[in-house]
């Protein structure tokens, strides 16, 4: 008995080619800024008819060059909603001590978010100057900021930003305690590597009373085993 023959598959269609990605209006494409040098950067971020996005990609690239001679430019949209952010992305990289006094100049002029932001900025630099601000900040109403300054004292990390924060610690209370713990622990690990190894002790062992938060009365107890018994650290 002849068995029944299985029809042949039906060839399929090809598949049409994808239709390329829709390009982006004129007025948000990056150009030549994204390779431009300095001086064209300075023109657009001081041409009042850039748009807002030419003038975000210049101080993304401004932070890559980081030349002091965009400061001024860049200081100019710290009070810009829209801009602040990306004006900070191109001031903290640059080493010069202007682009430290232009965040500090900005404090203010500006609230809420922005100046938290700038803080921030201020906290990634390690700037010491800040450090009698970032103290003032601390009974700051606004707990956001209070625990921005608290975190900016820690990076400072020096013997009158540690001051600061120990008299601090037992007056503060919640969140915020915990905030000026993890700047001490901060403040340590930085005098530590420093070459201030008592000092840093000193902070550790600060720590580790039962009236400070158990995170960071475990982080402090952790700091001091590690270094106590540290191969690469010398040892007292």
């Amino acid at each position: 008995m002849q068995q029944p023959t299985t029809p042949a598959p039906k060839p399929q269609a090809a598949k049409p080619a994808p239709a390329p990605p829709p390009k982006p209006p004129a007025e948000f494409q990056e150009g030549a800024i994204a390779t431009m040098d300095v001086a064209g950067l300075n023109k657009i971020l001081q041409d009042p008819n850039a748009t807002e996005f030419q003038k975000a990609k210049a101080c993304q690239r401004a932070g890559e060059h980081a030349d002091k001679s965009s400061v001024p430019a860049l200081a100019a949209l710290l009070t810009s909603e829209h801009l602040n952010m990306y004006a900070r992305y191109g001031l903290e990289p640059i080493a010069d001590p202007s682009a430290g006094d232009a965040l500090r100049a900005a404090i203010p002029k500006l609230k809420g978010i922005l100046l938290i932001g700038v803080v921030n900025s201020l906290n990634k630099r390690r700037d010491a100057k800040s450090a009698p601000i970032f103290a003032r900040m601390l009974a700051d109403p606004n707990p956001d900021l209070a625990r921005a300054a608290a975190a900016g004292l820690g990076s400072i990390g020096n013997a009158e930003t540690v001051k600061t924060l120990q008299a601090a610690l037992p007056k503060a209370t919640g969140l915020l305690k915990m905030a000026v713990g993890d700047a001490l622990l901060v403040a340590a690990e930085r005098l530590m590597a420093d070459g201030h190894r008592e000092e840093s002790f000193a902070v550790y062992s600060g720590l580790t009373a039962a009236s400070v938060p158990e995170p960071v009365r475990l982080a402090a107890m952790s700091g001091i085993i590690r270094e106590k018994t540290s191969v690469t650290r010398p040892r007292s």
